[in-house]
């Protein structure tokens, strides 16, 4: 196994046991690598452009690859391979059993109330809830008093079929859930009781949110969301049948991490990549840069798109292996954009360089205009950071001066107190930060809540309720980032006074893992809050509902133990990542599980309600 793939899958798959049984047999001497090798590397190991890297290919289902090499994009570069070579292909990519894919049992279909489509039901939709990314659900959706929190017991849960993450966060609209997995199938289900209204099959994973609205006045709903491969789907949300599904880039290693954003018939899209991770020496890194588009909610049609690099990547050198460098490159946006109605604006954060010198957009809050796309403000965090998995592993890929990886993961938020607003974002060192919406050059305040690492910090994103902003802290205790740390991990939760930065309290996170493998007590998904309690997942499997005004712990349960789903299948919580739990209709959703970058498998969706029923 070379080491290109050996690190991707060691920082992608470190305990993948859920999704494909241990072998001993070297990958390299299968069946299926000789086919690869013979038929497919000439494209996917650099030499066509547009032609995905073999290890994005493998984060695929082996039945999505097996299924473009039948009868999909690829058939025609398959032609004349028999089905048990593109069987072997497919599991070789992978690392998993077509057939075991192939069997995805589904909850059973709504019949009667169940099955019905309620309009009055209130929507609670996309990433933060509200166009301000606030993370707050009002006393009016949420419906559970803080009284009533320690009570909660489960409801039902969901056992998604052949996963080891869980990732995408529930939304909410008409009475039902919609929610993405990582074997690509999205998910209407009655919020009640969990039977199916619709399912949906992509052929890559859904990790973000799906946000549902309707395109126009009067106009059919729609299900929008990304898959990991970088395409935007607009499904009617009560059906479940495709309308539109673009490519937001044309770069191999895009991806969409970000929850789109439905927004008076405009879809906005934020664009990530995988490029970071490639570490082959021979990879001539990097030509990704990160974009906003926006798409027409009715067709799918570009309306604009703004690249967060001006500047196409040019020669500007070789690495030490002698391998063409290419810069500017990076600023992706890994985070779901904030509207600013007031000023007409757009706000995300951006990542870091994968080349340098690193743009001056790079680890930076960025405005665009609503209705054009025009980048009107950048305010700059982090200067100089150049960083790619390359740099773990002392690879000939790692950029000259080699940056901290400080990029901005969590989405913003746009406060109001009083007659100001403010953008609130936390950072990946451990600092929450404020600048002025009106003076973004300004910076508010700033306030030092963690240790901070690659995976340390805010990784996901704070909530605000109008009296405090409260921020998560992951801080793992080996941050695996190869680095030595001085400062100590805070893993934890905080609130802290909006207008000042200070400190409100603070409630550090117990460590409970007692050896086990994987297991932090920090939070490093995002949080939620409703009137008087802060909701979060932590990476030990543990769910907490915390007083508001205290940071006391109301309530906590322990997702990890094995249960059976509404589909009848088996399946175990695991970390929290990504997005956190969420509030609905006197009901606690929360997805716990994510089998990768080190942290504790699991594939539930899990719901909980007073004394469950």
């Amino acid at each position: 196994m070379n080491l290109f793939r050996l690190l991707a899958l060691a920082l992608l798959f470190p305990l993948a046991g859920h999704a494909a049984a241990p072998t001993t047999t070297d990958p390299e001497s299968t069946p299926g690598a000789v086919t690869y090798k013979a038929r497919c590397a000439m494209c996917h190991e650099g030499q066509v452009p547009k032609a995905p890297n073999k290890t994005f290919v493998g984060l695929m289902p082996p039945d999505a690859i097996y299924e473009a090499l039948t009868v999909g994009i690829m058939q025609t570069q398959s032609a004349g391979l028999t089905a048990q070579q593109k069987q072997e292909v497919a599991e070789y990519l992978t690392g998993a059993k077509l057939d075991e894919h192939r069997v995805r049992p589904s909850p059973p279909k709504c019949t009667g109330e169940a099955a019905k489509w309620d309009a009055a039901k209130p929507t609670l939709t996309g990433w933060g809830y509200n166009a301000r990314n606030e993370h707050f659900v009002t006393a009016e959706v949420a419906r559970l008093a803080a009284a009533d929190v320690p009570r909660l017991k489960l409801k039902w849960a969901l056992a998604y079929p052949n996963a080891f993450r869980a990732r995408s966060r529930p939304t909410f609209a008409e009475g039902a859930v919609y929610v993405g997995s990582q074997d690509g199938t999205v998910y209407a289900l009655d919020a009640r009781t969990g039977c199916a209204r619709w399912t949906f099959r992509t052929t890559a994973e859904v990790r973000t949110p799906v946000f549902v609205g309707a395109p126009a006045a009067g106009a059919a709903p729609l299900a929008v969301f990304g898959d990991l491969v970088g395409r935007v789907y607009a499904l009617n949300a009560r059906t479940g049948e495709l309308v539109w599904k673009v490519k937001a880039d044309d770069h191999p290693a895009a991806t969409i991490t970000g929850a789109p954003l439905l927004h008076e018939g405009r879809v906005y899209v934020p664009v990530s990549s995988l490029e970071e991770a490639s570490t082959d020496p021979a990879y001539e890194c990097c030509t990704f840069r990160g974009s906003l588009l926006a798409l027409d909610a009715a067709t799918g049609a570009t309306v604009w798109k703004t690249y967060t690099i001006d500047e196409a990547p040019k020669l500007v050198g070789k690495t030490k292996a002698g391998t063409n460098i290419y810069a500017p490159s990076g600023a992706p946006i890994w985070n779901s954009p904030t509207l600013d109605l007031k000023r007409g604006l757009i706000y995300v954060g951006t990542g870091n360089a994968y080349s340098a010198p690193a743009a001056k957009t790079t680890d930076a809050i960025v405005a665009f205009d609503l209705k054009t796309g025009a980048r009107k403000w950048v305010h700059q965090v982090f200067e100089d950071d150049a960083w790619n998995v390359g740099c773990m592993i002392n690879n000939a890929n790692c950029p000259e001066p080699e940056g901290p990886d400080l990029d901005i993961g969590a989405g913003t938020t746009l406060m109001t107190i009083g007659d100001r607003q403010f953008v609130a974002v936390g950072l990946k060192d451990g600092t929450a930060m404020v600048v002025d919406a009106d003076k973004p050059e300004h910076t508010v305040w700033k306030r030092k809540l963690g240790r901070g690492s690659i995976q340390g910090g805010i990784q996901f994103g704070m909530a605000f309720d109008g009296q405090r902003l409260y921020v998560p802290i992951a801080d793992m205790e080996d941050s695996k980032d190869g680095k030595v740390h001085t400062e100590p991990a805070q893993p934890g939760l905080n609130a802290l006074d909006p207008l000042t930065g200070d400190i409100l309290w603070r409630s550090p996170a117990p460590n409970l893992c007692n050896g086990v493998p994987a297991c932090d007590p920090g939070i490093l998904a995002s949080i939620s809050v409703i009137p008087g309690v802060v909701f979060a997942g932590h990476m030990d499997g543990r769910l907490r509902g915390y007083d508001a005004a205290t940071g006391k712990v109301l309530w906590e349960t322990d997702t990890s133990p094995e249960i059976t789903g509404v589909n009848g299948v088996k399946g175990k919580g695991g970390s929290f990542g990504g997005g956190g739990p969420v509030v609905y209709d006197g009901m606690v959703f929360a997805n716990s599980g994510y089998g990768l970058y080190f942290h504790l498998p699991g594939n539930l969706l899990l719901v909980y309600s007073v004394d469950g029923k």
